[in-house]
């Protein structure tokens, strides 16, 4: 529990990295000042949403798209991770994706993002 919540404070930190500095032109995060931990909590907030999203649907869709995953070489995982933020940005208001280019440059961050914190975790 303590390594997924580490792991949604990491991925908070990614899209306030990209929404902040504009990184992903398309990618937008309206902030809450008002709510319990201020703007900050909206990053926290869409950074849960996403990691449960990533937890519960994730393997579903990748399991279901084993053979397009296989007969790309693994490349439509790129699409799935894409679909999942799509999904997160419907559940939730605070997130906005303006096209499907900055779906798939955003899910490819992310995806890689949480790699690199699965592999900082494990340690």
């Amino acid at each position: 529990m303590i390594k997924f919540l580490l792991k949604v404070v990491l991925l908070g930190a990614v899209f306030f990295l990209l929404t902040k500095y504009d990184v992903l032109p398309g990618l937008d995060v309206v902030e809450n000042p008002d709510g319990p931990l201020g703007i900050y909590g909206t990053y926290l907030w869409i950074a849960l949403i996403f990691g449960v999203v990533n937890a519960v649907v994730g393997p579903v869709l990748r399991l279901l798209s084993l053979p397009f995953v296989l007969l790309t070489l693994g490349l439509f995982l790129i699409v799935i991770n894409a679909a999942l933020l799509g999904l997160t940005a419907a559940l939730t208001t605070r997130l906005t994706i303006d096209g499907i280019g900055t779906a798939i440059l955003g899910g490819l961050i992310l995806a890689i993002a949480g790699w690199v914190a699965d592999q900082l975790l494990d340690r």
